[in-house]
C-alpha cells in the first residue's frame, strides 16, 4: 500500500532528524517568517516511524546550527607538517592545495594505496556514494572503509550469507506492533531511539509478549514481559540453547525448513550438545527462562531483533547467525508480522553500507571482486573496469597500519570521530600521529580533528539536500531549510574540488540531485536497487523501500518498492535461506586475577555516538548527562565504592575514570560505561580491538577489566585528566631508545603479538654470583623488524630459600625478580626499554649452590 504524505505546514520544510536510524520526520520553519535565522522544529505527526514523537536529541537538534564552536573556515597548521604547531584560518585554495600536495607526495613515494579514505554512517547516500567513487576514481586507491564497520558489519555479514541480502529490518517498523512476540537481543530502544517505543508499546497493549536479552535491566528490559540477563559474550550459546529445546520438543517448522532453506541437518547436529543445563552454566540464564522464551517464540507471529549488544564481539557474525538459525527453524522470515531483523544504529547506517564506502563494495551492494559488477559500475562512471582498484582492508585493519610499511600514509576522514569511537583509541591515536597527512571534514573541532593537518568545515543536516535510508530500508529525503554559513561548503563540493585538482574533476558533480540520479543508474540491477526511486516518489509516498527497480523504461507501471522481503523467496542462487552451523566460543578476552570483571559499553539516551554534537547541546537534557560506570551494589561493597565516587577502570590497553552509579540493574560480575566521551572518561581506551574473522567487527562489548576506587565524589579533577596506565599499548613517556630513534615506530604497524617464556622447571643452584641458564625454553630471539617489551613476570619457588630470576638481554641483566622461600610473586612491568629485533632474551637463575627445588615461571612479552 502506498502511503500519501500530508502536505507540510505553511512555510515549513519537511525533513528528518539528523541523529539515529529512525530518521524521525520533522518540520523546520524560521522563527521569524520570511527572515533567515534560528529555526523552529516540530515533529511530523504522520511520519510512520516516529508518529509525532521525538527524543530529547531530536528536539534540540537545531541548537547546533548556529553554535559558537562551529567551524566556519578551513584550518591549517601554522607550521606546515608540524601538528604541534597551532591551527590558523586559511582560504579554501590554500587548504585544498595542502591536501592535494600531501596526497600526491604520498602516492609518489609509496603508491596509490598510500592514501586512504574513512567515511561515516551519517553521510547522505549521495556523499557516501561519491566518497567511494572519489577513492576509486580520483585517488585510485583501494583503501576506503567507514565507521559502520564498528556498527552493523556482523549482522550484515550474517544476513548476506544467509538471506543473500542485508537490509536491517526486512519489514516496516510498524509491523513490530502486530507481532505477538518480540525478542530484542542486545537492544535498548527506550534509550537509543525512544520514539520507536510507540510501536512496541502498541504491541504490549494488545497483549504481545516482549523478551529482552541484555546483561543490564535497561529501560527497555524493565518494560518487557521477560528479561534475560546473560553474561556478556554468551548470546550465541543462548540462541543455540533455544534451538536445542525447539528440536527436542518438536517445535521446528519442518515444512518451512524443507521448502525454503538448506543446511539444517548440520545445525541440528551442532545444537545437540547445547542442553539447557549447560547453557545455563555458560550464560547464567535459568533453564525456566529458556523455556518461557521458546514458548513465546512459537506464538502465531514472532520477531527476533538483534542489535550491537549481540553483534559487537569477536564472534559477532556467528552470534547473529545463531539467532537467524533459530528464526529460520521456527519458520519466521517471510511470515506476516514475523522474521529476523537487526536494528541499525547510525542515521544512514543502512544507506551508508550500500553504495561503496566499504572496502569490498560498489554501489547497489555490488561486489568489487565481481567482474560483472565492476563492468556495470565502471560503465556508469565512464572508466575502464581495469582502472578500478581491488578490494581493500577493513576499517580497523587500515587504521592499525597507518604510517607503517604497507599502510596508508595520508588519510581523508569524513563524519567520524575516531579517537573517541574506535577501539583501543590509544593505539589509533598513535597511528594517526604517524601519518604524513591527516585531513578531517567536520562541523566542530572534534577530538580527532584536533590531530589533523587540515580541517575542512562542512554543511550541517539542515543546510543540505540529499537522501538517507532508515533502519527499514525506506529511502527518504533530507531537505535544505537554510543555506550554510558564508564560506562553508558541503562534502560533495569538497570532493569535486579535490578531484579537479587531481585531474579527475570531469567524473564528479557537486549537485546532490545529479549525484542521486547517477547513484540510481549505478545501483540498477544490484541487490540494493534504487533505480526506480525518484525524489517525487519519495515526497509523495513518505519514502520508498528498496529494492525498487525502474520498471517504467518500456512503458510499465512504476515498481511499488519492497516494504517486506522474503514472502516468497530469498535472493540466493536457489531461492533458499542458508543455515550455518555455529558454536559458542569464549570472548576474545576473559576475566582473570588481574582483570576480574567484564566490561561492556553502550549508549545513553541524552548522547549520540562520539558526542561531537550532543555534548555541545546547551539544553539540560543533554548537558547534564555525565560519564558514569554502572556497577552492582555487591561489587561496590566488595571494592568499597560508594555512589558518586570516582572509579578507575583498567584493562590491558588503557585506563579511564568515571563516577560510580551503584545499581542492581546490572549483573554483579559486569560493569557498564557509555562510549560518548573522550579524555579521562574514554570508554574506548579500554575496549579490545580483537576482530571478528568474518565481519572485522572489533570486540567492543566484552573485555576483562579491573575496577578500583580512585577518589571521593568531590574530587572532580580526577575526571579531567586521563589516568596513567601501565598497559603497554597505552601512551607512556618515551623511553631513551624511543627518543633516540623517533622515526622507527612510525614504520611499525601496531598489530601486537604476545610471547610467553613459561613452564615448570626443576633446578639445582649454581651460586649467587653469576646467573645460570635454567632451560632453553626460557630464551627467545626477537625477530628482526619488530620490538619486544616485557609485560609481566609471575613466578613460584618450592625451595626453602630465596632465589632470583634474572631477565637478560644479550647477556646483560635487565631486571631481577626475587622469589621468597616457598612463595610466589607477580610483577606488572612498566615499559623501561624496548628490546630490538635480533636481541636474545633469557631468564637465568641465581640460587645458592646446591639448593634444589622447582620453579614455576611465566614471563609475558608483547611484540609490535
Amino acid at each position: 500500500m502506498v502511503v500519501v504524505s500530508a502536505p507540510p505546514t505553511s512555510g515549513a520544510t519537511r525533513t528528518h532528524c539528523p541523529y539515529c536510524s529512525l530518521q524521525c520526520g520533522i518540520e523546520l520553519r524560521p522563527t521569524v517568517p520570511g527572515l533567515p535565522g534560528p529555526l523552529a522544529l516540530e515533529p511530523q505527526a504522520d511520519f510512520p516511524t516516529n508518529l509525532g514523537g521525538l527524543c530529547s536529541k531530536g528536539w534540540t537538534a537545531t541548537s547546533l546550527l548556529d553554535h559558537p564552536q562551529r567551524l566556519l573556515h578551513p584550518l591549517v597548521r601554522t607550521v606546515r607538517g608540524d601538528r604541534s604547531s597551532p591551527f590558523r584560518e586559511a582560504t579554501w585554495d590554500e587548504a585544498l592545495g595542502r591536501v592535494v600536495d600531501g596526497i600526491t607526495a604520498a602516492q609518489a613515494a609509496y603508491g596509490r594505496d598510500a592514501v586512504g579514505c574513512f567515511g561515516g554512517g551519517g553521510l547522505t547516500n549521495e556523499k557516501a556514494y561519491a566518497f567511494g567513487k572519489f577513492a576509486r576514481v580520483a585517488l585510485r586507491t583501494s583503501m576506503i572503509d567507514y565507521n559502520g564497520r564498528f556498527c552493523m558489519s556482523s549482522a550484515a555479514t550474517a544476513a548476506n550469507r544467509t538471506f543473500g541480502i542485508d537490509r536491517g529490518l526486512p519489514f516496516p517498523l510498524s509491523d513490530v506492533a502486530r507481532a505477538r512476540t518480540v525478542v530484542l537481543v542486545g537492544s535498548n530502544p527506550a534509550a537509543t531511539m525512544p520514539p520507536a517505543m510507540q510501536h512496541l508499546d502498541a504491541g504490549r497493549a494488545d497483549g504481545a509478549t516482549h523478551v529482552v536479552v541484555d546483561p543490564r535491566r535497561t529501560a527497555t528490559a524493565a518494560g518487557s514481559t521477560l528479561h534475560l540477563a546473560p553474561r556478556p559474550g554468551t548470546d550465541l550459546a543462548l540462541a543455540n540453547g533455544l534451538l536445542h529445546l525447539a528440536v527436542r520438543q518438536g517445535r521446528v517448522d519442518e515444512a518451512y525448513v524443507a521448502a525454503r532453506t538448506r543446511g539444517f541437518a548440520a545445525v541440528r547436529a551442532g545444537v545437540a550438545s547445547s542442553w539447557p543445563d549447560r547453557v545455563e552454566r555458560i550464560t547464567g540464564v535459568p533453564v525456566a527462562q529458556l523455556q518461557q522464551t521458546l514458548d513465546a517464540l512459537t506464538a502465531e507471529s514472532a520477531m527476533i531483533l538483534t542489535a550491537r549488544g549481540a553483534e559487537q564481539h569477536s564472534q559477532g557474525t556467528d552470534t547473529a547467525q545463531a539467532w537467524i538459525n533459530l528464526a529460520l527453524a521456527l519458520g519466521l522470515p517471510g511470515k506476516p508480522w514475523s522474521g529476523y531483523g537487526t536494528v541499525t544504529g547510525q542515521g544512514n547506517g543502512q544507506g551508508g553500507r550500500e553504495h561503496g564506502q566499504k572496502a569490498d563494495q560498489l554501489p547497489g551492494y555490488r561486489k568489487l571482486a565481481d567482474p560483472a559488477d565492476r563492468a556495470h559500475v565502471a560503465g556508469v562512471w565512464g572508466i575502464d573496469p581495469d582502472e578500478l582498484p581491488g578490494v581493500g582492508v577493513s576499517a580497523f585493519e587500515m587504521l592499525d597500519r597507518m604510517g607503517a610499511e604497507g599502510g596508508v600514509r595520508a588519510l581523508v576522514l569524513m563524519a567520524s570521530n575516531l579517537v573517541v569511537s574506535a577501539p583501543d583509541v590509544n593505539r589509533v591515536r598513535a597511528r594517526i600521529e604517524a601519518l604524513d597527512l591527516f585531513v578531517v571534514s567536520d562541523i566542530f573541532l572534534s577530538e580527532t580533528a584536533e590531530l589533523a593537518d587540515v580541517v575542512l568545515p562542512t554543511a550541517q543536516w539542515a543546510e543540505e539536500e540529499g537522501t538517507m535510508t532508515n533502519l527499514e530500508g525506506r529511502v527518504i529525503r533530507r531537505r535544505q531549510a537554510l543555506p550554510p554559513p558564508t564560506g562553508v561548503h558541503d562534502d560533495l563540493w569538497v570532493m569535486k574540488e579535490l578531484a579537479e585538482r587531481l585531474g579527475r574533476g570531469r567524473y564528479f558533480s557537486a549537485d546532490p540531485g545529479e549525484v542521486f540520479a547517477e547513484l540510481r543508474r549505478a545501483s540498477a540491477g544490484g541487490l540494493a536497487d534504487y533505480s526506480g526511486i525518484t525524489p517525487a516518489r519519495i515526497d509523495a509516498e513518505q519514502g520508498v523501500f528498496w529494492p525498487c527497480p525502474d520498471t517504467t523504461t518500456d512503458g510499465g507501471a512504476p515498481h511499488p518498492g519492497t516494504p517486506r522481503l522474503f514472502a516468497e523467496t530469498f535472493p540466493t542462487p536457489d531461492g533458499r535461506a542458508v543455515f550455518r552451523r555455529v558454536e559458542h566460543a569464549e570472548a576474545a578476552e576473559t576475566p582473570d586475577a588481574d582483570y576480574p570483571y567484564v566490561l561492556t559499553t553502550g549508549r545513553l539516551m541524552a548522547q549520540y555516538q562520539s558526542g561531537t554534537q550532543t555534548r555541545r547541546v546547551p539544553a539540560p537534557s543533554q548537558s547534564s548527562a555525565q560519564p558514569e560506570v554502572q556497577l552492582h551494589p555487591d561489587l561496590a561493597r566488595r571494592l568499597e565504592i560508594g555512589s558518586r565516587d570516582i572509579v578507575l577502570l583498567s584493562t590491558r590497553r588503557g585506563a579511564a575514570t568515571f563516577r560510580a552509579q551503584v545499581s542492581d540493574d546490572i549483573r554483579a560480575d559486569t560493569v557498564f560505561v557509555p562510549f560518548h566521551w573522550g579524555g579521562a572518561s574514554a570508554a574506548n581506551a579500554l575496549t579490545n580491538p580483537a576482530l571478528d574473522p568474518h565481519s572485522k567487527m572489533p570486540a567492543f562489548k566484552a573485555c576483562a577489566v579491573a575496577v578500583s576506587r580512585l577518589g571521593a565524589p568531590d574530587e572532580d579533577e580526577l575526571l579531567t585528566r586521563p589516568p596513567v596506565h601501565t598497559a603497554l599499548s597505552a601512551p607512556t613517556r618515551p623511553t631513551l631508545n624511543q627518543r633516540l630513534q623517533p622515526s622507527r615506530r612510525k614504520d611499525l604497524p601496531m598489530l601486537a603479538q604476545n610471547r610467553f617464556l613459561q613452564g615448570v622447571f626443576a633446578f639445582e643452584g649454581a651460586g649467587m654470583d653469576k646467573p645460570a641458564p635454567l632451560s632453553p625454553e626460557l630464551s627467545h630471539l626477537v625477530p628482526e623488524g619488530v620490538v619486544s617489551q616485557a609485560l609481566y613476570f609471575r613466578g613460584g619457588n618450592s625451595s626453602d630459600e630465596l632465589v632470583s630470576l634474572v631477565l637478560m638481554r644479550d647477556g646483560v641483566a635487565m631486571r631481577y625478580f626475587p622469589i621468597g622461600a616457598k612463595a610466589d610473586v607477580h610483577v606488572p612491568l612498566r615499559v623501561v626499554e624496548d628490546i630490538d629485533g635480533g636481541s636474545l632474551i633469557e631468564l637465568r637463575l641465581l640460587a645458592p649452590e646446591g639448593l634444589t627445588g622447582t620453579l614455576v615461571v611465566d614471563l609475558g612479552l608483547v611484540e609490535h
